[in-house]
């Protein structure tokens, strides 16, 4: 199955900022919901282990990600797979933008991913509204992480 989403979030804080954020694996491993570990293999790319729950099924999801079109301080591709052995796979990727806004930054991303085994069997209203969770969810600790605090989405 797969789905895609969009968004955008304003964050209180210049573009270098959030660019560099964007790309400190502690940052991002405290941001990521049920991010167990996040190892950076390279310089763009990372080893992690998350562990979720979507609706009955819970796994733990083993996989890598790699950067890829990089183009500093104005945003990246990242990509990534990552098996969760009986709950089934997921893999995409998100094209991320960061633009000068009003209050600091506004980061935009469009994700699209595909998702297999027993995940895809939940259905599409359940596995998009928890990826749109996990989504929010993520750019909230992103937020607090850039910030110290708390910031507005757009």
């Amino acid at each position: 199955m797969a789905f895609t989403m969009t968004g955008e979030v304003d964050l209180p804080a210049d573009r270098q900022t959030v660019w560099e954020k964007l790309n400190d694996p502690e940052v991002l491993k405290a941001s990521i919901p049920g991010c167990q570990e996040l190892e950076k293999t390279s310089d763009t790319s990372f080893a992690a282990i998350v562990g979720l729950k979507i609706g009955p099924v819970k796994a733990t999801f083993r996989g890598k990600v790699n950067l890829t079109d990089l183009k500093p301080p104005e945003g990246y591709r990242i990509e990534g797979e990552g098996d969760g052995g009986v709950a089934g796979f997921a893999k995409g990727g998100a094209t991320v933008t960061l633009a000068p806004s009003e209050t600091g930054t506004r980061l935009s991303y469009n994700v699209d991913a595909q998702i297999g085994g027993k995940l895809a069997q939940l259905g599409g209203r359940l596995v998009n509204g928890v990826a749109k969770k996990l989504a929010d969810e993520f750019f909230a600790n992103f937020a607090r992480a850039v910030t110290g605090e708390g910031a507005a989405s757009a």
